[in-house]
């Protein structure tokens, strides 16, 4: 019986050695840190692929809900991995947290609308030394700070077209405001300084700025803010709010308080959130670009460049089904730009309120 035993105790170490050489020792793929030639989107990363991340200002934000889902998009087409992250507050600090998380994770590439222009350098700068593809998107950061920025549109077209169109709506006569985003936000005060600029043609000569607010592209904020520009200026005629959020407060705020063709409000909207605001009479006209498409083209752009593109001066940058763009000067840096704002108003607003 005690030789039995001892031979089914061999028989059994026999067969755990047997399927323990069976194991496979090998690694699985490291990811890419970005130095030396850069592969392609399947080439990098945990498992061959790519990770592309999208930072947006703050959490809870439509228009960056729809920018990420062009990001998604353009990421998926390449064959890459998608991460997603935003501060609960669109503050600098939030993001500059996510992003030391991001260079732990070792991700290819980080697009970023920025919530500061200069305060996320450091940390921008240390994800670039660690082989990470920096771009910034919608709201630009420094050039320091990153190799390419996918801008929307024309800046000096967006600030000049929202006073252009404030100016025809209240016959150049009037107080009017601005109900920006946060005072920090380069995107908003890049536009506000293209709409001082514009305000200096005589034609506005009656027009007066009285007031830039800040709702922090917060809705209450926002609301608030609105509600304290119509109680500290009694006399005012136009509130231009070139931020999402804002501007669908601001119509909020006019339409129950029935200020409708007393109050002008024009900015950038999303379609959506804006419709019945075009159709009550609150906003006459709006602007705003697709940021599904801004979104799909920072995804391409966040690709190019994990493929060896570097932003420069006269690239040639391949974003999908939106075609080819040349990068461009912008101040110290390049960028790529995507075209003029979009005018939406009674008899277009329902072809798009469904869209985005």
């Amino acid at each position: 019986m005690g030789k039995f035993k001892s031979a089914l105790m061999l028989l059994l170490m026999l067969l755990l050695l047997a399927a323990c050489g069976n194991t496979s020792t090998e690694s699985p793929a490291t990811e890419s840190e970005g130095e030396g030639e850069a592969g392609t989107a399947g080439e990098a990363g945990e498992g061959g692929t790519a990770k592309y991340a999208f930072v947006f200002k703050n959490t809870g934000n439509p228009y960056g809900e729809k920018m990420y889902e062009g990001f998604e998009k353009a990421i998926n087409e390449a064959g890459g991995e998608v991460i997603y992250r935003s501060p609960d507050q669109p503050t600098a600090e939030g993001q500059i947290q996510i992003i030391e998380q991001l260079i732990t994770q070792k991700v290819s590439a980080i697009a970023i609308a920025g919530n500061d222009n200069d305060a996320l350098e450091p940390v921008l700068k240390k994800a670039m030394e660690n082989g990470i593809k920096v771009l910034s998107v919608d709201s630009a950061v420094n050039s320091n700070s990153r190799m390419l920025h996918v801008n929307q549109a024309n800046p000096e077209r967006i600030g000049r077209v929202q006073i252009q169109a404030l100016g025809e709506m209240i016959n150049y006569e009037g107080q009017i405001a601005v109900l920006s985003a946060t005072s920090q936000a380069t995107n908003q005060n890049l536009w506000i300084e293209w709409m001082q600029e514009e305000l200096k043609d005589p034609k506005y000569a009656n027009m007066e700025l009285v007031k830039v607010a800040y709702g922090d592209d917060l809705r209450d904020k926002s609301v608030s803010e609105t509600e304290a520009l119509l109680k500290s200026y009694p006399e005012l005629k136009g509130i231009i709010a070139p931020t999402t959020v804002g501007i669908a407060a601001a119509g909020k705020v006019l339409t129950d308080k029935g200020l409708a063709g007393k109050i002008a409000l024009t900015g950038l909207g999303l379609p959506s959130e804006m419709a019945s605001y075009i159709e009550n009479g609150v906003s006459p006209w709006m602007y705003l670009w697709n940021p599904i498409d801004v979104g799909y083209a920072a995804g391409y752009a966040s690709v190019e460049l994990v493929n060896g593109k570097t932003g420069a001066l006269g690239e040639t940058f391949e974003i999908g089904e939106l075609g080819s763009f040349e990068v461009v000067e912008d101040g110290d840096g390049t960028q790529i730009m995507l075209g003029d704002p979009f005018k939406f108003d009674s008899s277009n607003i329902n072809e798009w309120k469904d869209v985005y």
